[in-house]
C-alpha cells in the first residue's frame, strides 16, 4: 500500500483496523471514503490512523508580525482540510451539513479573509456605491466578447511602505452581516450553477481555489527572496503583506488576491462536461456567440452578471469603492479565467511569448536605471507584465494541481476526468474512445504540459519552495503512471461499466 499513502498520514489495512476495533479502539481509525487500487489484488478498503487536531495558534504565539515566505510552513491540518471535504476524507463533520454546504462555507471563509484585507487597505471604509451603478451596468456590455477584453498587461495598484506599515490589521475589520450573508448566498448560487460532472464541478473549483491560496502565500520576487507573508492564524486566512513591490505588487494589493481566488471559484461555472472543440462542432448557442474559449467566457458572463445584481450590493461595496478598482477587478477576473483555456494553440503561443519576454535571462530590469519619469514608468510596466503572466500561470498550475500533488490525489482526480470523458463518448459527444489512448495521453500531458509548467514556476523563482514541490510531485506521478497507468485505465473502465449496470 506504499504508493497509495499520503505524507504524514498512517494508512492501515483492513486486518489492522479490525484488530484495533476488537481492542475497543475504533475511535482511532478513519475509513477512507474510496477504495484504493492495488495491483494484483484489485480494490481494497483501507483506513487512516486518526490524528488529534492541532491547537490553533494564538496571537501571542507569533513572535514576529511578518514572516518571510521561505519560512512559512503550511500546517498539515490546513493542507488536508479542503481535500477531506472534496474527497470525503473527514469523518468528524456534523452530518447535518452536506459536502456542498461545507465546501461553500470553506470558500466563504477564504473570501471573507480577503475582503477584510481589502477593507483594511482602505482604512476600514465601506460606503454605498450607488454612484457606480451606471459603470457596473456597462462593463462587459460593449458588444464584444469576454475574450476581447483580455489585455497582456494589467496595471496593478501600488502601495508605498508607509501605507503598508500603517494599514489596519485585517482581523480588526468586519465585512458586516449583510455582506457576509450575500457572500454566502452568492457562493451557494455559484455552486448550484456547476453541472453534475465527475470532474468539472464545484469540488474541482474548490480544489483549484485551495491551490491558488497556497501559491499566493509563496510568491517572492526573483533576486530579492523576501516576499512577506503575515503568519496565518486560521486555515482559511490569506493574509499577505508586501513591502514595496517584492512580489510585483501582487501580494501588497488584496483586491488582486481576491480577484484571483474569486476567479478560481467561478472558472468552470456551467461547464458542460465536454471540451470547447466539441461545443463548436455541435454549434451550441454559446459556441456561436463566443467562437473560442467557449466554456471559459460563459463562466465569466454568468458569474459576473449575477454578482452585479441588486441583491449583492453590500458584497460589491466590500470589493471595490471606486471605478478604477471596479475596472481592475473585472480585468483581473477576465485574464485569470481566460488563462484556464490551455487547449487553444493561439492563446498558448501568445502566453509562451509573453513569458519569455517577461522572464528572459537577457531581459534587463528597467528599475535599475530609474532616473526619470519615463524609466520609472518602464519599470512599473515591466513589473506589471511579470505580475500579469505570473497570475495566469498561477491559475494554470492550480487548475491541474492534482497532477503535482500526492499520487493518491492525482489518481482520484484522474479517474474523475476519465469518467467524464468516457461518459461523453458513450453519449455520442466525443469522436473517439478515450480509453484507447488514455495511458499514452497522460504521459504526453506530463511531458508536454505539466512538467514544463512546473519547470516554469521553478525557473522564474516567484513561488519559492512550492515550485520545487510541484515539480517533484509531477515527475514522481509521471513515473508512477508509467508503471501503473495501463492497469489503472482498465480498472477505470471496469468500474465505470459496473456502475452503469
Amino acid at each position: 500500500m506504499e504508493h497509495t499513502g499520503e505524507r504524514n498520514r498512517i494508512q492501515l489495512s483492513q486486518a489492522t483496523a479490525d484488530m484495533l476495533t476488537e481492542a475497543g479502539l475504533a475511535q482511532w481509525i478513519l475509513p477512507r471514503s474510496s477504495t484504493i487500487f492495488v495491483k494484483g489484488k484489485g480494490d481494497m478498503q483501507t483506513y487512516w490512523l486518526r490524528k488529534t487536531k492541532a491547537r490553533k495558534a494564538k496571537a501571542s504565539d507569533v513572535k514576529s508580525e511578518m514572516t518571510p515566505v521561505a519560512e512559512y510552513v503550511e500546517t498539515e491540518e490546513e493542507s488536508e482540510s479542503i481535500e477531506e471535504i472534496v474527497l470525503g476524507f473527514d469523518g468528524d463533520t456534523d452530518q447535518a451539513m452536506t459536502k456542498m454546504q461545507r465546501l461553500v462555507e470553506w470558500n466563504v471563509e477564504v473570501l471573507t479573509s480577503l475582503l477584510q484585507q481589502i477593507i483594511a487597505s482602505r482604512g476600514g471604509v465601506v460606503n454605498e456605491i450607488g454612484s457606480l451603478s451606471k459603470v457596473e451596468r456597462s462593463i462587459g456590455r460593449s458588444g464584444g466578447t469576454v475574450l476581447d477584453e483580455f489585455t497582456p498587461i494589467i496595471p496593478l495598484k501600488r502601495f508605498d511602505a508607509d501605507h503598508l506599515r500603517a494599514r489596519r490589521r485585517p482581523s480588526s475589520v468586519e465585512i458586516g452581516d449583510a455582506a457576509k450573508s450575500q457572500l454566502r448566498t452568492y457562493l451557494s448560487q455559484i455552486a448550484g450553477m456547476y453541472q453534475d460532472n465527475p470532474f468539472h464541478n464545484f469540488q474541482h473549483a474548490s480544489h483549484v481555489t485551495a491551490s491558488v491560496k497556497k501559491l499566493l502565500t509563496r510568491i517572492v520576487k526573483v533576486g530579492e527572496g523576501n516576499g512577506l507573508a503575515e503568519r496565518q492564524l486560521q486555515a482559511t486566512d490569506v493574509n499577505l503583506v508586501d513591502l514595496v513591490g517584492h512580489s510585483y505588487g501582487i501580494t501588497s494589493d488584496p483586491l488582486t488576491q481576491f480577484a484571483v481566488v474569486f476567479s478560481a471559484i467561478i472558472h468552470d461555472v456551467d461547464h458542460p462536461g465536454v471540451p470547447n472543440a466539441q461545443l463548436v462542432k455541435e454549434r451550441t448557442r454559446n459556441a456561436q456567440i463566443y467562437k473560442k474559449s467557449v466554456a471559459e467566457q460563459n463562466s465569466v458572463e454568468l458569474a459576473w452578471e449575477m454578482l452585479m445584481s441588486d441583491e449583492y450590493s453590500s458584497l460589491r461595496a466590500c470589493i471595490y469603492q471606486t471605478e478604477s478598482d471596479l475596472r481592475r477587478f473585472r480585468q483581473l477576473v477576465v485574464n485569470t479565467v481566460m488563462a484556464t483555456d490551455i487547449v487553444d494553440k493561439e492563446l498558448q503561443a501568445l502566453r509562451k511569448n509573453r513569458w519569455e519576454v517577461a522572464f528572459s535571462k537577457v531581459a534587463s530590469h528597467p528599475s535599475s536605471v530609474t532616473v526619470d519619469n519615463t524609466s520609472q514608468d518602464q519599470a512599473l510596466e515591466h513589473d506589471d507584465r511579470k505580475a500579469t503572466i505570473v497570475i495566469e500561470h498561477l491559475i494554470q498550475a492550480s487548475d491541474v494541481s492534482h497532477t503535482m500533488q500526492h499520487w493518491q490525489i492525482y489518481r482520484e482526480w484522474n479517474e474523475r476526468f476519465f469518467k467524464e470523458c468516457y461518459r461523453a463518448y458513450k453519449e455520442g459527444r466525443a469522436g473517439s474512445d478515450p480509453s484507447e489512448n488514455w495511458y499514452e495521453g497522460e504521459i504526453g500531458f506530463f511531458d508536454f504540459y505539466v512538467i514544463p509548467l512546473a519547470k516554469k514556476l521553478q525557473s522564474c523563482g516567484v513561488f519559492g519552495v512550492s515550485s520545487d514541490e510541484y515539480l517533484t510531485y509531477a515527475k514522481a506521478n509521471r513515473e508512477e503512471w508509467v508503471r501503473e497507468g495501463e492497469a489503472m485505465v482498465q480498472h477505470y473502465l471496469e468500474k465505470y461499466n459496473s456502475e452503469q449496470q
